[in-house]
């Protein structure tokens, strides 16, 4: 394990420790990463049995580097040849029931390690000159990792109660390394789970972010909902599971198919806002959910409900109510619609219809229903996918044809005005929307000059004359 070592700056801390007669230990995700052999960021937790600020403080000094001090939180961090490394004092915790925030008090290396969250993150190197390298491993750690398991170093009851927090990272470890939970920890999750109200909605939301971004976070969501996590942080997810039967007609469960298409999209994608829509795709089917007796289950208009509901969902969890919330919602919006065309003849008009409303948007929708495609009948998706490259491909020379995305009307509002000496009004309005519709129907092209004969012709049929005419350079 010489080779984890290998840095200059842990040579250096070697020599400045024997100095300062204080021992210093890396530890934690830096010693796990190296040990799986993945790829680590680029910052490294020094641990010092002392004051990690006088230790970083000192370190500044000789390597004529910037030492930032964050004195409330004991810590101190420098930036040295590309690795951001971090300093902190060893300590023990102790916890009140109705807080996460630790009453600490300065500790030894053991200490340290006992508070850990996992056995993984407990493992330390020794940067002492007597056993420089040596691992120190007091929970098994590298045979948890061996076993691909996420195990607490102490009681889980008593470390998810302390931290409620960690039940969240405890999931997130495991989605991420695709390791399993240690089934003791699982059960405490279940009985300490109300404890996660004490946690704020932003610090729950950024570990679910990161189980999302994960390489296949159904396995993440699945510890939430079997947990009853879930239930708490994101009920109207939880909504969507089971399966209710009436005169024999069953609908799929869809909170597992919802899994499986952001699997599907994960497969595809690392963008964190489409894996969003994946999972607020189908959010409104159970308020939409109707049983016919011709027809069965039907979920009627759950796509313009669900689109309402983003907005909401996305303040309560504590998203960014901005361009990613409203990308989210145009897909959950607009889902159906390649499904659709799929299913049908493609038209024209169906295509430049979605193309104006998707926008720059196309791909990630296209994709979005591509992954909505979960049917186990290997039929049906063979249909399915060769019918949606064909929508693909007439998307594509729809849109080489008539440049409909993200369109413009060729013939504004203020033309119209001034052709016909209006005022802002109804007939403005009226004459725009047969704009459009006539060039998405194919009626006219999507050009300046067609638009404004258009408007003319438009302008007659609700008793309008122009009273200017658009000089040639604003045609151009």
């Amino acid at each position: 394990m010489a080779e984890h070592l290998q840095h200059p700056i842990f040579s250096i801390i070697k020599d400045l420790a024997e100095q300062m007669r204080t021992e210093c230990y890396v530890i934690g995700g830096y010693v796990r990463d190296r040990i799986m052999d993945r790829s680590f960021k680029d910052d490294v937790d020094i641990l010092v049995v002392g004051s990690g600020i006088d230790f970083a403080s000192r370190l500044g000094e000789i390597l004529h580097t910037k030492v930032t001090v964050y004195k409330s939180f004991g810590t101190a961090m420098l930036v040295y040849d590309g690795l951001d490394i971090e300093f902190v004092g060893a300590r023990k915790e102790s916890y009140r029931r109705d807080s996460r925030k630790p009453i600490v008090e300065d500790g030894t290396l053991q200490d340290d390690q006992n508070r850990r969250d996992f056995t993984i993150n407990a493992m330390a190197y020794s940067l002492n000159k007597h056993n420089y390298g040596q691992l120190l491993d007091p929970f098994n750690g590298l045979e948890d990792i061996k076993l691909r398991i996420i195990r607490t170093p102490l009681d889980p009851q008593e470390t998810f109660s302390d931290d409620p927090l960690r039940m969240m990272r405890a999931i997130r470890f495991a989605t991420q390394l695709h390791f399993k939970i240690d089934i003791k920890a699982v059960q405490a999750i279940a009985e300490n789970k109300e404890r996660i109200k004490i946690v704020s909605q932003e610090r729950i939301t950024d570990e679910l972010n990161k189980i999302i971004l994960s390489e296949k976070p159904s396995q993440g969501f699945k510890y939430l909902f079997d947990t009853g996590l879930l239930e708490l942080i994101f009920p109207a997810m939880c909504n969507l599971h089971g399966v209710e039967v009436i005169q024999g007609k069953g609908h799929k469960d869809n909170f597992y198919h919802t899994l499986e298409v952001l699997d599907n999209v994960a497969e595809l994608s690392d963008d964190l806002w489409l894996r969003w829509a994946a999972i607020m795709h189908d959010i409104a089917k159970p308020a939409t959910k109707r049983f016919d007796k011709k027809v069965g289950w039907t979920f009627h208009g759950h796509e313009d409900r669900g689109a309402r509901m983003v907005p909401k969902l996305f303040a309560e969890m504590k998203l960014p109510l901005n361009d990613k919330m409203r990308f989210v919602q145009k897909l959950v919006q607009l889902h159906l619609r390649p499904i659709v065309l799929a299913q049908d003849i493609v038209t024209d008009s169906a295509v430049r219809r979605l193309l104006f409303e998707a926008g720059d948007d196309i791909d990630a929708l296209m994709l979005l229903c591509h992954a909505d495609v979960t049917t186990k009948n290997e039929f049906k998706k063979a249909k399915y996918r060769q019918n949606f490259e064909l929508v693909k491909q007439k998307l594509k020379d729809v849109e080489e044809r008539d440049h409909l995305r993200n369109w413009q009307p060729p013939v504004t509002g203020e033309d119209i005005m001034h052709v016909f000496g209006l005022a802002p009004g109804k007939q403005v309005g009226i004459i725009k929307s047969a704009i459009r519709e006539a060039i998405l129907e194919g009626d006219i092209p999507n050009e300046r000059e067609a638009a404004y004969h258009f408007m003319i012709e438009e302008g007659r049929k609700i008793n309008l004359e122009p009273k200017h005419t658009l000089f040639t350079e604003r045609l151009k």
